[in-house]
């Protein structure tokens, strides 16, 4: 490899922690009621593994359509693939939407404009020339940085009822949001079947739905960033129901140069570069995954500053956890009361509620 490290990827490590559950690849089980099960299933998709656990009469029907309905999108949506929808019309340029594929193009373009360009699925091209998507890590060219910046942009694209053209080199990935919006639909599939407790981990992008069978909330564990290896070591733990929990960090994909300079996967869309916005590490909370998705990347891009106002002013309904490079937690008071952190009691004065 040229002029770094191999690229450190940790997306298959589950980033967010269900305290409570198990790590077994199949599992069943009676429920609090001692009549519902209780099945878990493991899977990997997405390059990631995934766990789905669900109980109620209808438990393993849930679980099994919940994993078909993983598949069916990683096929639809991967960026890289030529078999796939969006693979194709990177390929070609412009291609026909499926429902899912538009409903995700959609919201993208409004979180385009919502963050002012920290959201952007046009983000492909600058991935692939710093080898984060295929190839070989290394800091490009500066020349060729800029060159490609000036190809991306969402504003290039152009939404032709549910045909997409892609703006003159090209290519999108809704990796962004994909697993937000998996998670949404699975969520729906546990309602139609009227599963009584469920969640799922999808590498790190935690929903939950309803509560534990036990009828107490959910708590998800926040991966400290400076230690992502230790499960031990948590930033937090959040207690929800009915909620996606959702972490964006360099920590999660990166590479190191030969002097030893780290280089993570999240890029700032107006630099060309990862994004250097002062934060470590934002966790979104919200009742809608693929909004989740989408603003903890985007969050990250912002920094503490834009992110906070972004939050005041927006309209969306989400709450937030954010770690900075100085050692700050940022929690917001929507979960001020269901948030507990070792280290924020360690910070003292450095932990902050967000009003």
């Amino acid at each position: 490899m040229q002029g770094g490290k191999a690229v450190r990827n940790k997306l298959w490590i589950i980033a967010l922690v269900i305290v409570v559950l198990c790590t077994c690849s199949c599992t069943h089980g009676q429920g609090a009621d001692g009549s519902d099960d209780t099945v878990q299933r493991e899977v990997f998709a997405m390059d990631t593994v995934m766990i789905i656990r669900a109980t109620g009469k209808t438990a393993q029907t849930a679980v099994d359509q919940a994993v078909a309905e993983i598949n069916r999108l990683d096929a639809l949506l991967s960026a890289g693939s030529g078999q796939s929808e969006i693979g194709m019309i990177n390929l070609n340029g412009e291609g026909e939407l499926s429902e899912d594929a538009l409903f995700l193009v959609r919201r993208s373009l409004e979180f385009y404009k919502s963050t002012e360009g920290a959201y952007d699925i046009t983000v492909y091209p600058l991935m692939k020339l710093w080898g984060f998507a295929g190839g070989n890590a290394a800091v490009p060219e500066e020349g060729r940085i800029r060159e490609v910046l000036s190809q991306c942009g969402s504003d290039k694209l152009r939404l032709d009822g549910n045909r997409l053209i892609l703006g003159k080199s090209q290519s999108i990935d809704l990796g962004g949001i994909a697993k937000g919006y998996t998670s949404d639909r699975i969520m729906k599939i546990f309602e139609d079947n009227g599963v009584t407790s469920g969640m799922v981990s999808l590498g790190g992008n935690v929903a939950c739905y309803r509560t534990k069978p036990d009828g107490s909330l959910w708590r998800c564990g926040i991966t400290d960033p400076e230690k992502p290896d230790d499960s031990t070591s948590l930033l937090g733990i959040v207690s929800v129901r009915d909620k996606s929990v959702i972490t964006s960090g360099g920590y999660e994909r990166f590479f190191t140069d030969e002097s030893g300079k780290k280089y993570h996967h999240i890029m700032d869309m107006k630099t060309g570069y990862p994004a250097d916005s002062g934060l470590l590490s934002v966790t979104i909370i919200s009742e809608d995954g693929t909004l989740a998705d989408g603003l903890s990347t985007a969050l990250f891009v912002m920094g503490e500053e834009k992110a906070v106002d972004f939050w005041r002013g927006s309209g969306y309904s989400f709450d937030f956890v954010m770690l900075t490079a100085d050692g700050r937690l940022l929690v917001s008071e929507g979960i001020a009361d269901s948030f507990e952190s070792s280290t924020a009691q360690s910070l003292n004065s450095r932990f902050r509620i967000v009003r």
